[in-house]
């Protein structure tokens, strides 16, 4: 429980309160449309959860003089933002590439020019466990200012034992300190780092043999990672490579995580179905057949728009085709130094909306009951049901579409965890 959690919190005036009341799964098809929206709305929080939902005049009854009463305006009120795919943790920033990509430099170019990861995998081994962790903080807030209240995390920008367990770390470090509930991924498995270029054998063999056990907890370790991730792509690693790793992660007990199909098709999406991974993400270029197959395997797939426009890339993931296959999407920022430097949900939202033809309701679902889901949070998050969390938003707007409509509005969001409110 947070610091300071009231007993009993009673926020009313609700214009709309959007709880995504519903199955007790992600939300797929039709379902991405349905808000479980109330209208004239209040809800109930004792000790940092929702015990109660529903009209104030039915739930007045329910409270005494020590509870809280809090007044939304008659504005909007959703569940916290749950970002599914960030690079929350790294040294410095890409500035200079992003005037160089402006300038027409690709990704894979800069890539090869020493550029790209490999840049901030140099300033981060640079850093101390203390500046990252201050560099960290700074942008976990502001995520919380935009909304997000839990967030998966990943590393990666280490590439070697010392500072891919420094990174997970500080991402410890900031889940225990809160207010935002953390994931912590293993992303050792980013690229080969410039040292080992011509021993990728034997970089491989040390994340499978030696590194996922450690982070999974093994041996007496403490356990600094939920799930494992690998960059499957042209100049990243191959499908064999990825499977080698991933193998290694199950055995341990780790989730799995994929970014696959950004730049070309065939890399590791239908790996990602065959070994069951939690997500595969990006799936710019992913055909219908390997679609199929995730809907199969019960896969999710995180699309990350923010990333396609910040690249000035035109192929955007194919979401509506998603949505009506089946498949139950999940929106996340991608934010990271190079690709995404992008930490607002709702401008992803909006993203979803604009270029990939998502509906408001759908882009909201991806971005919190659906994202919970696919960290295995889904009964304790992204919605506002009796006994879960009570992370919710008191927006500036009264209407749900306005989350997306409003692109890059300067807005202040309430940002309430746990009944307490954060964002003051």
């Amino acid at each position: 429980m947070l610091e300071g959690v009231l007993s009993a919190v009673f926020l009313v005036n609700i214009g709309q309160l959007v709880t995504l009341a519903g199955p007790a799964r992600a939300r797929v098809g039709v379902e991405m449309r349905e808000l479980g929206l109330l209208r004239d709305a209040a809800l109930l929080v004792e000790d940092g959860r929702v015990t109660a939902v529903g009209a104030y005049a039915e739930l007045r009854s329910l409270t005494d003089s020590q509870t809280a009463v809090i007044d939304a305006g008659g504005h909007l009120v959703t569940p916290g933002f749950v970002d599914a795919h960030t690079h929350l943790v790294f040294a410095g920033n890409r500035a200079a590439e992003f005037e160089q990509r402006i300038a027409g430099a690709t990704y894979q170019e800069l890539a090869a020019a020493g550029g790209g990861i490999q840049s901030t995998v140099a300033l981060t081994r640079a850093a101390t466990e203390d500046e990252l962790l201050v560099q960290a903080r700074r942008h976990r807030d502001w995520m919380l200012r935009g909304g997000t209240t839990t967030l998966e995390a990943k590393s990666g920008y280490g590439l070697n034992r010392e500072t891919e367990l420094r990174m997970l770390r500080v991402i410890a470090q900031l889940a225990a300190e809160g207010p935002v509930r953390m994931v912590p991924t293993l992303l050792a498995a980013h690229t080969v780092p410039r040292e080992m270029a011509d021993r990728r054998g034997e970089y491989l063999a040390w994340i499978a043999d030696e590194l996922i056990p450690e982070v999974a907890g093994h041996n007496g370790n403490p356990r600094l990672a939920r799930y494992c991730d690998v960059f499957c792509d042209d100049h990243a690693f191959t499908v064999a490579e990825t499977r080698r790793v991933l193998e290694s992660a199950k055995r341990y007990g780790l989730g799995l995580r994929i970014h696959a199909e950004q730049f070309r098709p065939g890399t590791g999406a239908a790996l990602g179905a065959e070994l069951g991974a939690a997500t595969v993400d990006h799936l710019e270029t992913v055909t219908t057949e390997t679609l199929s197959h995730l809907k199969a395997a019960g896969v999710q797939p995180v699309l990350l728009p923010a990333s396609v426009f910040c690249l000035g890339r035109s192929q955007y993931p194919p979401a509506r085709q998603m949505i009506e296959m089946g498949l139950p999407v999940v929106v996340a920022t991608d934010f990271n130094p190079g690709s995404s430097p992008a930490p607002s949900m709702l401008f992803s939202m909006a993203l979803s909306c604009i270029a990939m033809r998502m509906l408001p309701s759908e882009a909201l679902v991806a971005a919190t009951v659906n994202a919970a889901y696919s960290l295995g949070l889904g009964d304790e998050v992204g919605s506002l049901e009796v006994g879960k969390a009570a992370d919710f938003l008191v927006h500036e707007c009264k209407d749900y579409r306005e989350l997306a409509y409003n692109v890059a509005a300067p807005v202040r969001i309430r940002v309430f965890i746990a009944g307490v409110e954060v964002s003051q």
